[in-house]
């Protein structure tokens, strides 16, 4: 038979209808892209300003981080190495403001990466579509701030997996983050609303993954300045190599936040067992914190 209704035809034709349907969904997929605003309503305190010095309820700390975390001096802060440090990927969707952009294949038209630039410390990040040709650098490969993220599509959620961290923190008052801990993003867009939810295991320091989100809002007329960042001596008269910190049991500000806020001197020294409902009947039956 010949013609465009020939069972051959009909076949062919069905395949290219079948093949054109698939590529549309494909690339059917959620629109990052834009300028995004961070909302810090939830947790407030800390995503703001900062947490409070010995503040850690709610984290998952093993002893090691404890003892790490209260060893640590804000002042450390003051050194020229740490004055223009960025957040690492892990914490940075907790602060700042960013703009989201795609990279396009130009002939397949595919998104081969999604990128990001936040306005703390002007931090570029690159998340690279897996399709099957992505491989992750080994284990003895440099670490950066920003990690090694590859990223897949969930149903409309982008899942994405991170490796290669530098040693950072979980929270800023010294709580730390090695550089073995690994992070799972999963990122939504509801309408003008993005949402990062972050799962990070850390075998060093977290007992359990701890679980965090935090939410955005599209703002069309807000961009990203430059960020320059100047390393000044603010502290003089130091020996050379002087690294601020404190002795084991010499932390001074170690009762402050428990006191100030009437709670146990368990709760602000976290665990895992401080992240649950179940622990608040604990904390208002306990003996609150007193020097």
């Amino acid at each position: 038979m010949r013609g465009s209704c020939a069972p051959g035809n009909g076949i062919r034709i069905a395949w290219l209808a079948a093949g054109l349907f698939a590529s549309l969904n494909a690339f059917a997929e959620i629109d990052l892209t834009g300028m995004w605003m961070a909302r810090i309503h939830e947790d407030e305190p800390e995503r703001g300003t900062g947490p409070s010095l010995v503040e850690y309820q709610g984290l998952p700390i093993n002893d090691s981080a404890r003892q790490r975390a209260l060893s640590w001096d804000p002042s450390l802060h003051t050194l020229e190495e740490y004055q223009c440090r960025p957040h690492p990927a892990d914490y940075g969707s907790r602060h700042s403001h960013m703009r989201m952009w795609k990279d396009v294949n130009p002939e397949t038209q595919e998104v081969t990466a999604w990128r990001s630039r936040r306005v703390w410390q002007a931090v570029e990040r690159t998340i690279w579509m897996d399709d099957g040709r992505i491989t992750r650098p080994p284990e003895y490969a440099g670490h950066s701030w920003q990690g090694f993220s590859v990223a897949r599509w969930e149903g409309d959620v982008l899942a994405i997996d991170t490796t290669h961290l530098k040693m950072a923190y979980v929270r800023r008052n010294g709580v730390p983050r090695s550089d073995k801990a690994v992070l799972r993003e999963h990122l939504a867009r509801h309408g003008n609303y993005l949402t990062f939810v972050t799962v990070l295991s850390d075998p060093a320091y977290l007992t359990e993954p701890l679980i965090r989100t935090s939410d955005y809002e599209l703002d069309v007329r807000q961009g990203v300045t430059p960020y320059p960042c100047d390393v000044v001596v603010e502290i003089t008269g130091r020996p050379k190599g002087f690294v601020p910190h404190y002795l084991p049991g010499k932390n001074p500000f170690k009762l402050e936040f428990a006191e100030t806020y009437r709670l146990t001197e368990d709760a602000v020294l976290g665990g895992a067992h401080t992240m649950y409902p179940e622990y608040l009947e604990k904390v208002r039956s306990g003996p609150v914190a007193a020097r």
